[in-house]
Parts: structure tokens; sequence; C-alpha cells
């Protein structure tokens, strides 16, 4: 069975965030850059059930991963 494609918007959503083009781009303006020895969903800006999500979909390899990965590598741009 082929694992569904999550999009960068949908990923937010799950977050309970805003998820519109220019609010992704606020959200990564105003957290990035993010310190590359800190994991991402250690950092302080998530709120618990946000980051036991993006723990999760990273360490079990869930079909989330590859765009947590994405969101990963925006916060760590500076």
């Amino acid at each position: 069975m082929e694992q569904p494609v999550h999009h960068f918007t949908e990923l937010f959503e799950q977050l309970g965030l805003p998820a519109d083009e220019a609010s992704i781009k606020a959200f990564i303006e105003r957290h990035a850059p993010l310190p590359e020895s800190m994991p991402l969903h250690e950092a302080p800006f998530w709120n618990e059930a946000q980051a036991e999500f993006l723990h999760e979909a990273l360490d079990d390899d869930a079909d989330w991963a590859e765009v947590v990965d994405h969101l990963d590598a925006s916060l760590r741009k500076g």
C-alpha cells in the first residue's frame, strides 16, 4: 500500500497553525534559524502536542516524516 503524500500546508494544519503561504513564510522567518544542535521537536515554540507529533513523525518514520524533514530544513536556514 502506498503511503499518503502530505503537503507543507497540511503539516501546518495538522499542527494547528495558519496554513496559508504568507503565514507559513512568517512562521519560518520568525523562528529561524533553529540551532543545529537542537532537535526540531525540542524547539521552545511548540506546545506539548505539536512537539510530540513532530517527534513521533520522525522517530516512527511515519508518512509525515518527509514533510517534517522539510520543515526542519526550512527552520535551519538563517
